[in-house]
């Protein structure tokens, strides 16, 4: 995305212009404080450019700040030549020479959370670039300081002698790996996962997992979960007490896949998913991380997955309105487990006074054929909906950030929204106030939904309350055809000309009420509110073991939808 992208540039080049401009102040001008400072700030710069550039190559930059230091300190000395200072620029030269492949060689292995591993070699190898730069910062301050030469030598073979070990330990895993298989891999087989979920995908992205990790944990059965992406196994091992693996080669996924595995469960249609499909002793279940109409729900690459979960037949007429062929037994309804704490509202709630209105822009896409943002006229929505008396919760999709249009659209909602509370007294939630409730704590405070297509329309419909649907498109009359659950709402037009016509059947008359139980039962499932997840575990415990048979259960299995409550 453009946001991405100039962050990037402005990170590469505060990074490499404050690495020239502080050798040069240095070096050519008596300016050594000033010189000194400045390779301090460009040190802080070449930090920020690998947080927004991961991997990035900063030896060149290095190397001339470490050199301006260098310079720096024999003038603050003044001492003539220093063999202390010769020495320490050996070292320091060696160090930059080898955090680049010693960080390649680290983000090669495998690393461990919530595992009773010790796998900190890799993560020291991926940070040793921040631990120069720290030293860097150090001899830049014993510079300023006119410690003698002696102080920076012992600091940089302190540093030194830690990146020598993490180069032996990664050589020794190369060379010499361990006969019984590494650490990891001998801790695996002692805690006999039956499954594995997973997941490659953007920074960003860790929602999807963490929707499906307590269902995961209520199967009952050991499992774990390998992340293809660094920057994910933090947020995903705080919100699991099982393993959580960061595996980024297929050595690593060999040395991972014991064999006590029999099922992997995705949650995306990621590139990188093909890496573990290739593993055919397994069964792999795509779960998907959402339901809605949108065309990447309707993937063809699904059709390589054993099984497919879904949520309600509409996701299989779904692919077969999209022309994607896939066999019928490949499909299993299992509901929408993460709609069970959402509470029913079973009699329609027509004439609402002082509604509370959820709001759920979706993000732009990839693509232009994606891109079903209301964003650009959500204004003309926010201020109609207060001039009704509406308190408003506006939960923007995680991705709107990356795209700066999009994120001074959404500002500029968020200051009509604190505008109006300051004067009316509502209170309205939005940004970090909204992210802090999950979504069904969202929709339990809402009494109707407006949303760009996208799978909230889904997740709301379980709560039996009215929606509106955004067409951002130019689709007309078709749009209710290409995004079926649109017809059970009211569709609001991009122009908004049909707003005032769109809020009064929503919020006053709601003339499709009783049409949204039977949508309902064909999105969601036809499964009893009191045991909604049951289906999913039912499910995946057969995949896990087909010879399992669920307990009878004490209820009707006929119950109907529209008396749940």
């Amino acid at each position: 995305m453009r946001g991405d992208l100039v962050r990037k540039l402005a990170a590469r080049g505060l990074a490499t212009g404050g690495a020239v401009l502080a050798f040069l102040v240095v070096a050519l001008t008596g300016a050594t404080t000033w010189g000194l400072g400045l390779a301090m700030a460009a040190l802080a710069a070449t930090v920020w450019e690998r947080r927004v550039r991961p991997g990035a190559d900063s030896a060149a930059e290095t190397t001339l700040i470490a050199a301006g230091v260098l310079v720096g300190y024999a003038r603050q000395l003044d001492a003539g030549f220093d063999p202390a200072l010769a020495a320490t620029a050996l070292v320091l030269l060696g160090m930059v020479l080898l955090t680049g492949p010693l960080r390649e060689a680290g983000n090669r292995e495998i690393r461990a959370a919530n595992l009773p591993v010790r796998t900190w070699v890799p993560r020291v190898a991926a940070r040793l670039s921040d631990a120069v730069a720290g030293l860097l910062a150090v001899l830049a301050l014993a510079a300023l300081a006119g410690l003698p030469a002696a102080v920076a030598l012992v600091a940089s073979l302190l540093v030194g002698a830690a990146a020598g070990a993490v180069a032996l330990d990664l050589a020794r895993r190369r060379f010499r790996p361990a006969a019984g298989g590494s650490a990891v891999t001998r801790a695996l087989r002692r805690h006999q996962p039956e499954f594995v979920l997973h997941f490659s995908a953007p920074p960003g992205s860790e929602y999807q997992v963490t929707m499906w990790l307590p269902y995961l944990e209520r199967i009952g059965r050991p499992f774990v979960v390998m992340v293809r992406e660094p920057e994910s196994l933090p947020a995903i091992a705080a919100a699991t007490t099982a393993p959580v693996l960061y595996c980024p080669t297929l050595r690593n996924m060999d040395e991972v896949l014991v064999p006590s595995l029999r099922v992997a469960f995705y949650v995306n249609h990621g590139a990188k998913n093909s890496h573990c499909i290739r593993f055919t002793q397994l069964t792999h279940v795509q779960l998907h991380h959402g339901d809605s109409d949108k065309s990447p729900s309707a993937n063809p690459v699904s059709a390589l997955f054993d099984r497919i979960f879904v949520a309600g037949e509409a996701a299989i007429d779904r692919y077969a309105r999209a022309g994607v062929e896939i066999p019928a037994e490949k499909f299993v309804v299992v509901g929408r487990p993460q709609v069970e704490a959402i509470e029913v509202r079973s009699q329609p709630a027509r004439g609402l006074a002082n509604p509370t209105v959820l709001y759920t822009p979706t993000w732009t896409g990839h693509h232009a054929d994606t891109d079903y943002c209301s964003l650009p006229v959500a204004g003309t929505l926010l201020r109609r909906l207060l001039d009704r008396g509406a308190t408003v919760i506006l939960r923007a999709h995680p991705y709107t950030s990356q795209n700066p249009a999009s994120a001074r659209q959404l500002g500029r909602l968020h200051e009509l929204l604190a505008a109006d509370r300051a004067r009316t007294g509502r209170q309205h939630l939005f940004g970090a106030a909204a992210s802090r409730l999950t979504l069904a704590e969202s929709v339990n405070r809402a009494d109707a939904l407006v949303s760009d297509v996208s799978g909230v329309v889904s997740d709301w419909l379980y709560s039996g309350k009215p929606y509106a649907v955004t067409d951002m498109g130019a689709d007309g009359d078709r749009f209710t055809e290409r995004f079926p659950l649109a017809a059970s709402g009211y569709v609001l037009r991009r122009d908004m000309a049909d707003l005032d016509d769109v809020l009064t059947r929503l919020l006053d008359t709601d003339p499709l009420a009783e049409a949204r139980w039977a949508t309902r039962r064909r999105y969601l499932g036809d499964f009893p509110a009191e045991s909604y997840a049951e289906a999913f575990l039912a499910a995946a415990r057969r995949e896990l073991d087909p010879a399992w048979t669920p307990p009878t259960p004490r209820f009707a299995t006929g119950t109907p939808l529209s008396s749940a409550t």
